[in-house]
């Protein structure tokens, strides 16, 4: 009985530990309220530490995976899939959402008071939105975590021309392949920092914004709320069945809790993405498949923004006293929640400008944008932690497309050997 007690505390020990932590700066954050604001800067440190390396880790691990691949068509195989796999849970999430408010009215009942917000919704330009998210005009800007698409692309075409003139016996391949595991050092040596940083952010966090949580919007987030939960254990757990069976299904639960702590937390797929590639690695999933798909998945999977996208459409057709019924209608919803959980939320303030959309495109008035702007913080830590962790269950996704339905059954078998 000791050793099992002692084999759960090793398996799910710095788990536990962040649980604990953040538990306790929740309660911190309730008891002192505002006053706990001042433990903020130890999670700034926290966030700072993992938004600086989380830009050479991108760059050095697409770069890496591609540039010491032979094989190309594995690359157009491995992207393909991905593509296609965003989509489709993108519209399984968008359907499920649309039935969920039709039967559970998100804004039944609510009043608000609209007050007119000083934001301008600017026109939109579609080529001009497709070119900042993909390019930027100068090398420098691909330093910065606000234009993650352009470096990825960035990485791919590096990553590839240095596969093109040699592959992995490339000098600047093996580079790349010592620097990877230098910065998963480095990531590691941060996250000894975590439970103190995730903590006092925490307590931050709910002291200053706690009450906003019980206000108005508490209908739409218990429609919101346990809608993710559902989709975090049924849909996941289906999905990473697809993926490999039952045994998928419990080697993904078992290494996905330090992710969906840290997600919850830090409410950034970004920041999340280093411990998610740890996740990968230890679910099986294969180095060139997790090296693209996560760092992809971080700024172009958002299952809980496409969940999220529709949520605040029913909010304020019921706000505005509006019918949220017709083909027409769901049609608009379901496009406008892939396009901002798949296309936007690559651009920089992608966010911002799928929040425009919604108003736009339904003819809302201005005053409609400061109430979405609220929903979108009020959902952010359930709908991150969706975002974040189902880029792990897209990676096992298409591990089974590229590799066969017994992916999972050889890796294990490979780990008994050694």
């Amino acid at each position: 009985m000791s050793t099992s007690k002692k084999t759960v505390w090793e398996n799910y020990r710095f788990s536990i530990t962040l649980i604990i932590a953040i538990a306790v700066g929740s309660i911190i954050g309730l008891i002192f309220g505002e006053k706990a604001t001042v433990l903020q800067p130890f999670g700034d440190i926290f966030l700072n530490l993992m938004f600086t390396a989380v830009t050479p880790l991108v760059f050095i691990t697409i770069a890496s995976a591609v540039g010491s691949m032979v094989n190309m068509k594995r690359l157009g195989k491995i992207l393909g899939n991905m593509f296609l796999t965003f989509v489709v849970t993108g519209l399984i999430a968008a359907i499920l959402i649309l039935v969920v408010v039709n039967v559970f009215p998100p804004a039944q009942g609510v009043n608000l008071e609209l007050g007119v917000t000083e934001t301008e919704l600017e026109e939109l330009s579609l080529a001009s939105q497709i070119v900042q998210a993909l390019t930027v005009n100068d090398f420098a800007k691909l330093l910065s975590r606000s234009n993650m698409l352009p470096l990825i692309v960035f990485s791919i075409l590096f990553g590839y021309c240095v596969s093109a003139v040699g592959g992995e016996d490339n000098i600047v391949a093996r580079a790349l392949e010592a620097l990877s595991k230098v910065m998963m050092k480095f990531i590691g040596l941060i996250m000894l920092y975590a439970p103190i940083g995730l903590g006092a952010y925490f307590a931050s966090l709910i002291g200053e914004f706690g009450p906003q949580l019980l206000g108005a919007y508490g209908r739409a987030m218990i429609v919101y709320y346990p809608l993710c939960i559902a989709y975090f254990f049924i849909a996941f757990a289906a999905y990473t069945y697809y993926a490999g069976g039952m045994l998928a299904v419990k080697i993904f639960f078992k290494n996905i809790i330090e992710p969906t702590v840290t997600s919850i937390a830090t409410q950034s797929s970004i920041a999340t993405m280093p411990v998610n590639l740890k996740a990968a690695s230890r679910i099986g999933v294969p180095k060139d498949i997790r090296e693209i798909i996560l760092p992809i998945g971080a700024t172009m999977h958002m299952d809980g923004t496409v969940l999220s996208s529709v949520l605040k459409i029913a909010f304020l057709f019921g706000i505005f006293g509006q019918e949220f019924t017709g083909i027409g209608t769901y049609f608009t919803a379901i496009l406008l929640s892939i396009l901002g959980g798949v296309v936007m939320s690559g651009v920089p303030g992608g966010g911002l400008i799928g929040e425009m959309l919604i108003v736009n495109i339904y003819g809302f008035p201005p005053e409609a944008f400061p109430i979405i702007a609220t929903i979108g913080f009020l959902v952010d830590p359930p709908a991150t932690c969706l975002n974040a962790t189902g880029d792990t269950v897209v990676s096992m996704i298409v591990t089974r497309m590229v590799e066969g339905k017994g992916w999972m059954a050889k890796k294990l078998t490979a780990h008994e050997e050694i």
